[in-house]
């Protein structure tokens, strides 16, 4: 990792629907970029990826999160620079959405759904991984 890396963490948040129990993915709707995510986010200097991704997603969803298994890391480029954005499987816990700044939008989509509303095609991958994290597949 070279000094210009842009270090940030996030989450694949996930819950059981109230509806049916069935699994639902979170994913958040940035305005600024019009594109359907993960809760992510940049780190703050020496902040721990785990500690950030879960900030990362309270800030950006409004739901606390229970970490689960660490999922694959994702490196681009973005704006000219090296992107790594380390990721995790998170349970939501209480919380909920407010409309702020930077996420206008929360969907709650069943996998296959969610894979294909993501924007990114990377962040499609990480629906699989938490897939195989929970042995669902």
């Amino acid at each position: 990792m070279t000094d210009d890396t842009i270090r940030a963490a996030g989450c694949v948040l996930w819950r059981r629907s109230p509806v049916d129990g069935e699994l639902e993915i979170c994913l958040v709707h940035r305005p600024k970029y019009d594109d359907w995510s993960h809760p992510k986010g940049k780190l703050k200097r020496g902040e721990d990826p785990l500690a950030g991704a879960l900030r990362e997603v309270e800030e950006e969803t409004g739901y606390h999160a229970v970490p689960g298994a660490r999922l694959p890391t994702a490196h681009y480029v973005a704006n000219g620079r090296p992107k790594e954005v380390h990721y995790w499987a998170a349970e939501a816990a209480r919380g909920s959405f407010t409309p702020n700044n930077e996420v206008d939008r929360v969907l709650w989509l069943p996998p296959t759904a969610a894979r294909h509303r993501l924007t990114q095609p990377r962040d499609r991958d990480l629906v699989d991984a938490l897939l195989n994290a929970l042995n669902l597949t």
